[in-house]
C-alpha cells in the first residue's frame, strides 16, 4: 500500500503539481505544468475550521454563511444556517456537542476560537482512524502531523500557555486519552500555518486549518493569491507559472516596507529573501518617506545625517530635521484627538480630525506613503458610515494609485477598491465613471475569485446594469440629435 506522502503526490499529479524540496525553504508546492492567470491551481476544504466569534450568531460553523442562523438546542455553542449543513457536520459535532454540553457556562467562556479548533481537529482525527468518515491522499492527519511546529524556536512563555492549552483541551475532552505534548506541538503548528478564513472582500470570519495549501511558502511578491468561498480555500495563478516554478503566495499585508514586512513574518519564523525584499531600500524611502519641500517636485527625502536635515533625492532641496519633528509630533496628537472621537461613536468629529491630518500628511509624506494611504483608508470607511457617498469616493479614489504601486496588477485589494469606487459611482449617478471602475473591478477579481461565486454574480449583475444604462444614455444621445437635425 502506497505511503501517505506517495498518495499526496499522487493526488497533485492529478492537478499538475508536486511537493518539492525547495533550496533555503524546506518543502514547497511546485508547478508540474503551466498554470494561467485565474486558473483553479489548488483547492481544499479545512481539516478543521472555526468562526471567530464562537458564543455569538456570527457565521455557520459549517459553511461560514451569516443568515438564517441557528442555535444547536444541546450544546449552545455551535451555530448553523440550516438542516443540510448540521447533516453535513454531524457526525463530528455529535462528539464536540456532549463534550461541551457538558461544560459549565464558565468553561464555555473559555472556549476560543484556536481551543475550539483543537478540540474539532482532535475528534476529526478520531472519526477517520476509526473509518466513522472517509480520508484521502489531501485530507488526512498524516499531512497535519507532517506540518513544521517550529517548537525549538518558540519562547518559553509560550510553551508554557500552549501546555495550558493543551490541559484544557484534554478537559474538554475527558474520555479521550491524549498525548498532551502532541497537542502543544499541534498548538505551535497553527501559529505558523493556520489561515485566516475571509470573505470575499477580506473580512476575517474564522481560522481554518489546510495542510496541503500550508505546503505553499510565501513571497511578497507572489504568483498566486488565496481566496475563500465559504470555507472552501482556493488558490488560483495571478501570473503565468511554468512548469518547474515554484508556487507562492503571501502570508501576510504587503503594503507595507520591508522592516515591518518582516516584523509580520517573524511568527512564521523565516526571513523573507524575495526580489522585493533584497531590493528594499529605494521602495522603502517612497513608502514610509517624507516629500520634497518643492510641491513641485515628486521626489522623496532621504536623511542627511551630517546637516541634521532631509535631502531630495531628486532636485537636492532639503528640508530641516526640527520641522519634520514638530509636523510629526502635530499629527501624532490629532491622531489620539481622532481616535478618541472613532472610539466613542463620533464619526463626524473623527471624520473632520482626519481630514486635517490627511492635509498634514500630504505636505509631510510622498504621495505614495503608506501612512497616508491609511489615513485615506480610515477617512473612506467613516464617510461610507456617515453615508456621505461623495466624501467616502474623493478618499476612494486618492487609495487606488498607491495600490497599484504596492500590490501586484491582479491583486485582490485593487480589486475590490475599484468596486467599493464603482458602487459609489453608480450611487451618486455618475454612470460612466462608474462602468469605468466596475469593469476594472470584473477584470481583476474574476482572476482572483473566480466566475462561479455569488460575490462575482452580484458584481457582474451591476456591470450590466451599468453597461445597459450607458448605452441607454448614448442611444437617448443620438435619438435627440437625429430629432434635433
Amino acid at each position: 500500500m502506497a505511503s501517505w506522502a506517495e498518495q499526496l503526490q499522487c493526488e497533485l499529479a492529478r492537478r499538475g503539481l508536486s511537493v518539492a524540496s525547495v533550496p533555503g525553504k524546506g518543502r514547497g508546492l511546485v508547478a508540474a505544468r503551466t498554470f494561467f492567470p485565474g486558473e483553479d491551481i489548488l483547492s481544499q476544504e479545512p481539516y478543521a475550521s472555526t468562526p471567530n466569534r464562537i458564543l455569538v450568531a456570527s457565521s455557520c460553523d459549517h459553511c461560514f454563511a451569516s443568515g438564517n442562523l441557528k442555535k444547536c438546542s444541546m450544546c449552545r455553542v455551535t451555530w448553523y444556517c440550516g438542516s443540510d449543513c448540521q447533516k453535513e457536520e454531524w457526525k463530528l459535532h455529535q462528539l464536540e456537542c456532549r463534550a461541551m454540553a457538558a461544560l459549565s457556562e464558565d468553561r464555555k467562556k473559555m472556549l476560543t476560537p484556536t481551543i475550539r479548533l483543537m478540540v474539532r481537529l482532535v475528534l476529526r482525527r478520531k472519526l477517520q482512524n476509526e473509518k466513522a468518515i472517509p480520508s484521502s491522499g489531501i485530507d488526512n492527519y498524516n499531512l497535519v502531523d507532517a506540518l513544521e511546529s517550529h517548537i525549538s524556536k518558540v519562547d518559553e512563555n509560550q510553551l508554557v500557555l500552549y501546555a495550558q492549552m493543551a490541559n484544557l483541551v484534554s478537559l474538554i475532552l475527558p474520555s479521550l486519552k491524549l498525548d498532551l505534548k502532541e497537542i502543544a506541538h499541534t498548538f505551535s503548528k497553527f501559529a505558523c500555518n493556520a489561515h485566516t478564513i475571509c470573505d470575499p472582500e477580506l473580512r476575517p470570519l474564522g481560522t481554518g486549518l489546510y495542510p496541503v495549501i500550508s505546503i505553499i511558502n510565501h513571497s511578497c511578491v507572489p504568483n498566486a493569491v488565496l481566496i475563500f468561498d465559504g470555507r472552501t480555500a482556493y488558490v488560483r495563478a495571478l501570473q503565468p507559472i511554468g512548469i518547474d516554478e515554484e508556487v507562492s503566495i503571501s502570508y501576510i499585508e504587503t503594503a507595507s516596507v520591508t522592516k515591518k514586512r518582516h516584523n509580520d513574518l517573524k511568527q512564521y519564523f523565516f526571513t523573507c529573501t524575495c526580489p522585493r525584499c533584497v531590493k528594499g531600500s529605494e521602495e522603502d524611502a517612497i513608502l514610509e518617506g517624507f516629500r520634497c519641500k518643492n510641491q513641485a517636485c515628486d521626489g522623496f527625502l532621504l536623511p542627511d545625517s551630517g546637516k541634521k536635515a532631509y535631502t531630495c533625492q531628486k532636485c537636492g532641496v532639503s528640508r530641516d530635521d526640527e520641522e519634520v519633528k514638530k509636523m510629526r509630533s502635530e499629527i501624532l496628537l490629532l491622531s489620539d484627538k481622532a481616535s478618541s472621537f472613532r472610539s466613542s461613536g463620533n464619526n463626524s468629529e473623527a471624520g473632520s480630525v482626519y481630514k486635517t491630518i490627511e492635509q498634514l500628511e500630504r505636505n509631510l509624506y510622498h504621495a505614495f506613503s503608506v501612512t497616508l494611504l491609511q489615513t485615506r483608508e480610515t477617512l473612506l470607511k467613516i464617510y461610507m458610515e456617515l453615508q456621505d457617498w461623495r466624501t467616502a469616493l474623493t478618499y476612494c479614489r486618492l487609495t487606488i494609485p498607491v495600490y497599484e504601486r504596492v500590490y501586484p496588477p491582479f491583486h485582490p485589494m485593487i480589486g475590490l477598491q475599484f468596486y467599493t469606487c464603482g458602487k459609489l459611482e453608480w450611487l451618486l449617478e455618475c454612470t460612466e465613471d462608474a462602468l469605468k471602475s466596475l469593469t476594472r473591478a470584473s477584470d481583476i477579481l474574476k482572476i482572483t475569485h473566480g466566475t462561479k461565486s455569488q460575490f462575482m454574480k452580484e458584481l457582474f449583475g451591476k456591470l450590466e446594469e451599468a453597461r445597459a444604462e450607458v448605452s441607454f444614455r448614448i442611444s437617448s444621445i443620438h435619438g435627440h440629435d437625429e430629432r434635433v437635425s
